[in-house]
């Protein structure tokens, strides 16, 4: 089939019906009053959300140019997801606009690189005033305040500030669907790490992306898994049990890791491979820290152990594990609490002992890896759309206060960015199609505040 090819201004007109299209389906959702999105699945219960990343990721157009310019507005929704975990609905909205004035401007002669230039310094100016304006969130109630601005739940809000409260602003907190029809909190040994799957086909819940592993097993090694015939023995073992096995190892690779993607497509035998933290010796000593924290052994050359020589009793356990692409969390290890409480004490130790800061710190990581703990909120419903809608909520929540805790907050409702574009009024020393882009950064500014009053049935 051949190529469809578009120039000019027609290219650009097809790429913004398509980025039209996208916003104006996201943008209903934003502010206290804005409308909830249903979206049909090909099977089970629709979703209802109003989460901008998860609807911007159901939208394909069949229109080739249109769809293009679709996608280039679903990555802003997605970036600023990965980064902020919340706010994808305002990237949309403010994306949007900066799209419709460039086009103008493009369309009445404006020079491009010229234009581009001055939104990026524009864009720079805006996020330091940003900062500047911004307000360290300090206190229970005050991270209470932002949990629940964010799920539209007093309830919601205060159970997750009293989980951060319970892990502090670097602990784990996860998410699990519950039998029940509220929601609860559960606080249980476990850690994560910054390894996610080393490939994308252990995926269990393709709509998440994530590797959810029940009551599984865990192969600890200190070395990389390449051959089929070093993990075939532990494999079978753990197949007779019917359980899930995570490995984590230097590297897996070749043979090895094609028989786990295989035996985990055809649906034969539930496992996940990821690569272990760190390098050098700080991977060896949280390779062991993983060991304790789910009653394990690290199998490797050094202590004597080869992969074809284990037997399962070697193997850690835990009740639940989940993997994205980036992180790997272990929940409700099987080790010895005295023995995990025996480490961190061996550890602190460590910590008075050493005159480097950098390895100070990283040992204060290892020590509330390991007694931080992971907190688990249950939440449950009394139908599957409204458990969706909830567990949404609640994950959106928990980013949000997150990224609160850390950058600090500033004032809501669309209005610290029109505040802050003031900063722009003087174009900032720049004439000509740069001024041009400047302004068109400060003209986007006043978006999000006009769709959040206009979603109010206010004049926007």
């Amino acid at each position: 089939m051949g190529k469809s090819l578009q120039f000019d201004e027609a290219a650009r007109r097809a790429m913004e019906r398509g980025v039209n299209i996208l916003a104006d389906t996201v943008k209903v959702t934003l502010g206290p009053k804005g409308r909830n999105v249903v979206i049909a699945k090909s099977y089970g219960a629709p979703l209802i959300t109003n989460d901008g990343v998860t609807i911007a990721k159901e939208i394909e157009l069949s229109d080739p140019a249109e769809n293009m310019g679709a996608q280039l507005v679903k990555q802003v929704a997605e970036k600023t997801n990965d980064v902020a975990g919340d706010g994808t609905t305002t990237a949309t909205v403010l994306a949007q606009a900066m799209v419709k004035e460039g086009l103008r401007n493009l369309a009445a002669g404006a020079q491009p690189m010229e234009l581009k230039y001055g939104i990026e310094q524009a864009v720079s100016a805006l996020t330091e005033e940003l900062r500047k304006n911004s307000t360290a969130v300090s206190g229970k109630a005050q991270i209470a305040d932002v949990a629940t601005i964010s799920a539209q739940d007093k309830a919601i809000g205060d159970l997750i500030a009293e989980a951060m409260d319970k892990v502090g602003k670097d602990g784990v907190i996860t998410v699990e669907e519950s039998s029940t029809t509220g929601l609860e909190l559960d606080f249980t040994e476990g850690m994560q790490f910054d390894k996610g799957y080393i490939s994308p086909y252990f995926v269990t819940d393709a709509d998440r992306m994530e590797t959810i592993l029940e009551d599984a097993y865990i192969l600890i090694s200190g070395s990389k898994i390449s051959a089929l015939s070093e993990v075939l023995p532990v494999l079978e073992k753990v197949a007779q049990a019917s359980k899930p096995l995570l490995i984590i190892a230097e590297d897996v690779e070749g043979e090895a890791l094609s028989t786990l993607v295989v035996n985990r497509m055809r649906g034969t035998f539930a496992s996940a491979a990821v690569k272990a933290p760190g390098f050098g010796d700080r991977r060896k000593s949280m390779l062991q820290d993983i060991a304790i924290l789910t009653g394990g052994q690290v199998i490797s050359a050094e202590v004597g152990l080869k992969l074809e020589q284990i037997d399962i009793s070697m193997l850690g356990k835990a009740r639940r594990v989940v993997i994205t692409k980036d992180n790997t969390t272990i929940i409700d290890g099987a080790g010895n609490k005295t023995d995990v409480a025996a480490r961190v004490t061996e550890i602190r130790r460590e910590i008075e002992n050493t005159d480097s800061d950098w390895d100070r710190e990283k040992l204060q990581e290892r020590v509330a890896k390991l007694a931080g703990g992971v907190c688990v909120i249950k939440v449950g419903a009394h139908t599957e759309v409204e458990l969706k809608e909830k567990k949404h909520r609640l994950e959106d929540a928990i980013s949000a206060t997150r990224a609160a805790v850390e950058e600090g907050i500033v004032v809501g409702g669309g209005a610290a960015l029109v505040h802050a574009a003031s900063a722009l009024d003087k174009d900032i020393g720049f004439d000509g199609d740069k001024a041009v882009g400047v302004r068109l950064v400060r003209k986007a500014c006043d978006e999000p505040l006009r769709w959040i009053a206009e979603n109010a049935g206010l004049e926007g």
